[in-house]
């Protein structure tokens, strides 16, 4: 397998350092010679100076022999013409890029991503992604993640422990699958100290926790409510930020949350004219700077259920969260594109923090494993990922009962589901051909596995 990963930026950085730890032969190209020296030089990769449009570089790159092509860097039009020049020079067998204007990726109902037109496989949008990942937090706002899989009849549930007296405090895990309350949840990972790992049956739950857990859909708020969350839908918003993430979430809102009371605070002056001309009547715009305490206060951000900070700028979307909270907001969605502020921000009592790179990264990974997989949710970079598999007759999940699979130890069966409804696996469970199974995976045991789900490089072409 060969991909070209066209941009060196955090996304594309990241998306290679995936493939390239499973054994992908991944080239990445840049215009700026230091990143290309960095990845270069740090990782099993192959680095190209140039524009990722540009023939010639491509040529170079190795196009006449790659299997696909990843656009993602920051020009929409370099990435098309990238993906144009990949197929018509090259015949690169897949295409991916990552478009983040809106009009692009209306048009790709009118067929121009289309071969005969600009031949993409796959278009990326990262605002649309992110908007859609935050709209989840305000639905569930006890939960600092929420994805839903297996067509939405399951959710991948993240919570802080917070409360030494919620009903899960001290109780083990194995208790917790067992207990009749509860049934159908499944704990795959916890957060302590730092450090992801995939619990023991008799480990127990400790106050200051991160849980990750496969839940069904009607049991979400049972399950909210056994980690001590009892919170309510937000009702009253403000968004701090009104680029491109601000502008789709604000429309996602007025769209799917009638009800909530949306202000928005934009700093640049043409951009919040707007705004406010997309937005009309249904959310309230203001001018002005989200670290100045005052417009704040006129914004009325200590009576609103949650702030969303979302400007392109991480200290930005960091002070105005705390200042927010320190006036009496409840809550605070954080975006954050810095990894090096990852231990810093649960002491400013942010608990809700969103990576626009660690959402697109799951997008393409989702799509470079395509073969059986139908969705994929990057826990942490440096930990595993939860993968939606739907079971083929090659996969050696079928032949014993699950108390038989002898898994490895980095790989969590957490639930499955079968002709539209959800069965949580139990010892004699035995797991048939087309069964959608949901599985964490850890990244040390990818490859193993792959064997065992039934998957093979094939998949990735």
């Amino acid at each position: 397998m060969r991909v070209i990963v066209c941009g060196a930026g955090q996304v594309g950085t990241t998306i290679a350092r995936h493939l390239s730890a499973e054994g992908v032969s991944v080239t990445v190209i840049d215009t700026d010679p230091e990143r290309v020296r960095l990845i270069d030089e740090s990782h099993d990769i192959r680095g190209v100076v140039g524009h990722g449009s540009h023939p010639e570089v491509l040529r170079v790159a190795g196009a006449m022999d790659a299997d696909m092509l990843i656009a993602v860097t920051r020009s929409d039009e370099v990435n098309m013409v990238a993906c144009q020049v990949a197929y018509s020079l090259f015949n690169v067998k897949r295409r991916l890029a990552r478009l983040r204007h809106s009009g692009y990726e209306s048009r790709d109902s009118d067929g121009l991503y289309a071969a005969e037109h600009l031949p993409i496989d796959v278009i990326i949008s990262p605002e649309a992604e992110v908007a859609r990942s935050i709209a989840r937090r305000l639905v569930t706002p006890g939960a600092f993640d929420i994805v839903p899989m297996a067509g939405g009849l399951v959710e991948l549930l993240a919570m802080h422990v917070l409360d030494v007296n919620c009903p899960a405090v001290g109780e083990r895990v194995q208790d917790i699958a067992a207990d009749e309350d509860y049934q159908g949840l499944s704990i795959v990972a916890l957060g302590r100290k730092g450090q992801m790992f995939i619990p023991d049956p008799g480990d127990r739950i400790e106050v200051g926790d991160d849980v990750h857990a496969i839940v069904p859909a009607e049991r979400l708020d049972a399950a909210m409510t056994l980690f001590g969350h009892h919170e309510r839908m937000a009702r009253s918003v403000l968004l701090v930020g009104g680029g491109n993430v601000g502008l789709h979430l604000a429309s996602r809102i007025t769209r799917d949350f009638p009800g909530i009371n949306l202000h928005i605070i934009e700093r640049d002056r043409e951009r919040a004219g707007h705004i406010a001309g997309t937005l009309g009547t249904r959310a309230t715009v203001l001018l002005g700077d989200a670290l100045d305490r005052g417009l704040l206060e006129e914004a009325q951000a200590g009576s609103k259920d949650t702030l969303v900070a979302v400007t392109n700028d991480d200290e930005t979307n960091i002070f105005s969260s705390v200042l927010a909270k320190q006036i009496g907001c409840k809550r605070a969605i954080t975006l954050v594109n810095k990894r090096s502020y990852e231990e810093l921000i649960p002491s400013l009592g942010i608990r809700t923090v969103v990576s626009p790179s660690a959402v697109t990264v799951s997008t393409v990974l989702r799509h470079v494993r395509r073969g059986t997989i139908e969705a994929l949710h990057t826990l942490r970079e440096d930990f595993g990922e939860v993968v939606e598999v739907k079971v083929d007759e090659g996969s050696r999940l079928l032949r014993p009962p699950c108390a038989g699979l002898e898994l490895p130890a980095g790989m969590k069966v957490g639930a499955l589901v079968r002709d539209g409804k959800v069965v949580m696996p139990a010892s004699d469970t035995r797991i048939q051909v087309g069964d959608h199974v949901i599985v964490l995976v850890t990244y040390a045991n990818l490859r193993m596995a792959e064997a065992i789900l039934g998957g093979s490089r094939r998949r990735l072409l």
